[in-house]
Formats: C-alpha cells, structure tokens, sequence
C-alpha cells in the first residue's frame, strides 16, 4: 500500500473527508476513512456576503474532528488537500475561516476556482462508473452554492460553474414550506437562465452519458430505488429513466418539510434544501434529454472529494 492521503472538501452544506491508500498491486484508490458532516458553513452567504460566526464554528468543531482520524492514520501534513467551494470563494470575511482551519491541521485551504471544481468532480466521477456508452460524459456536480456541468471523455474539453446550488436558490426564493407556486417560477427561471449560460459553452448535443454526482443527486436516486437505509453500493452507478427523474424531483420540489422526512434515506441536513437540488437536476435533465436525445441518468457515488484524493496520490510514493 502506498501513502496515506487525506482529502477534504468543504462547501456550503457539508465538509467531507476521504483518507486513502493506492493498492500497488491493482492500482486502484483503497478507502480508509470516508465521512460527512452538514454543517451549512454557506449560511445567509447569498444574502450578506459573509459567514455566519456561528456556522464557522461549526465547521471548524468538524475539522477538528477530522483531525483526530488524520493523525490516527498517520497522514503527513504535506499529504492533506483541504479544498474549499462556492460559499468560500463568495465569503468577505473568508479570513476567519481559513486562519482557524490552518491552526487545526497545519495546512493552508486551497479555495479553488469553480473550473478547477468542475475538473476534480470530473475526475472522481468518470473514473469509477461502469459500462458509460462511447463517447463524452456529462458530469453534473450540484453542490449547495454551486452547480459544474463538465464534459468529456478521458478528460474534460469543456466545462463550466454555474452560481446555482440547493442551499443558494432556497434562501432566493424557495423560503415557503411547501413552496408556492411564486417561488418555483422564479427559481426555475432562475436555473433556466444559467443553463442558457452554461450551453453556450458546453456543447449539451455532444452528451453520450449523463452522469450526477453529489449529496442531492444521491439522494434523488436513494428516493427512487425506493431504499429504506442509504447505500451507496445500491445508487452508484444507477441507471434511471430521465423522464422519472424529472418526476421524482418535482414531486420532492413540492412537499412539505415534514413529508420529506417521511424518507428515510434523506439525510436531516438535506430536508430543507434538497427541493431547490430537486429543481435544478430536473431542468439540467430536461435540458440534455432534448438536446442530447438520451434517455436515462446515471449516479456516481465518487465527485470532487475522490478527484482530490486520487490528484493527492498522484503526487505521493
């Protein structure tokens, strides 16, 4: 076994963490330790353009944690990513963040750009699905403050970060429980508007493959499995008709707090945003089916914390 790594990825819902090994016989990323914490460090981001103080320290009682399992494997501080996303790159007071994170693990928060993003969550998500058709694959990383759309085959040739995510578009406009019909218009037009971005610089037509990566898209796939425990041996690389893909989201979009916790395998972190997530995944669907013609989705457990710790072995004996 190689190295030890530790990959952390911080957003504006949750902070996970992969600690990992390289098997030198079959070459392959070998889990240690893989965890999530919702920590909702994006908070009132959209609005103020600051962290919470609040949501900061929650975020950092949660690094401090991770930093218990890091050293408990031995992870040298030079073989520790710690990568930060759309509510850190949008955040004045990013400072206070950054300071305490370097105190408790030594190393400095890279906060990527959302290009970057978008090529991690590629990597970690192309690499590790099954059976793909020939041709590109269009990689769709919703996140709490952001959405990637990155195509291509072995590596990405196109790509961008859209400011769209579960946490952002519920604060905008989706505060009533249920949402009113208001709100779904002005979110939708919302998403609508970005993906009419996003086309024109990612060619949607090419798509061979459709393939969702994180919590929101997980937890859509969980739902529709109709699984009672979250496994993720079950919702990676599963295979869903687009068209009840679309449906599932809606109907999520639509209920009440209280009836989607109902699903057990909706983490409580995710109840109150995972109708906005719902929302974009349906149109970003909607969108590659009539431009692509495809007719079902596809669901990867692994996204950019996989592509972070597989750059980190890389780089390691």
């Amino acid at each position: 076994m190689s190295t030890p790594v530790a990959a952390i990825d911080c957003g504006t819902n949750s902070i996970r963490l992969l600690i990992a090994r390289r098997d030198e016989a079959s070459g392959r990323m070998v889990d240690l330790e893989r965890h999530l914490e919702m920590v909702r460090l994006g908070l009132g981001v959209d609005r103020t353009g600051r962290f919470d103080p609040v949501a900061v320290e929650r975020t950092l009682d949660a690094a401090r944690r991770y930093k218990v399992l890091i050293d408990h494997h031995g992870v040298a501080p030079e073989d520790i990513r710690f990568v930060a996303t759309s509510a850190t790159r949008d955040a004045s007071n990013r400072d206070v963040f950054i300071d305490g994170i370097r105190e408790i693990l030594g190393i400095t928060p890279e906060v990527i750009t959302g290009q970057e993003e978008a090529e991690l969550s590629f990597r970690g998500a192309v690499s590790t699905v099954e059976g793909l058709p020939d041709g590109p694959a269009l990689v769709i990383d919703i996140g709490g403050g952001s959405t990637e759309l990155v195509l291509g085959t072995d590596h990405p040739t196109h790509r961008i970060s859209l400011n769209i995510g579960s946490v952002r578009l519920t604060e905008r406009h989706l505060r009533s429980d249920p949402p009113t019909d208001e709100e779904i218009a002005a979110a939708t037009a919302d998403i609508d508007a970005m993906l009419d971005q996003a086309e024109q610089e990612v060619p949607l037509a090419d798509t061979a493959a459709l393939v969702g990566v994180a919590g929101t898209v997980t937890t859509v796939t969980a739902v529709a499995t109709g699984i009672r425990d979250y496994r993720p041996d079950v919702t990676h690389g599963a295979r869903l008709d687009a068209g009840e893909v679309e449906r599932l989201c809606l109907t999520l979009l639509g209920e009440t707090r209280e009836e989607r916790s109902r699903h057990a395998v909706i983490h409580p972190g995710r109840i109150d945003v995972i109708g906005a997530g719902a929302l974009i995944w349906a149109r970003v669907v909607h969108r590659v089916v009539a431009a692509a013609g495809i007719t079902e989705t596809r669901t990867s457990e692994h996204d950019i914390l996989d592509g972070i710790a597989l750059d980190l072995l890389d780089r390691v004996p």
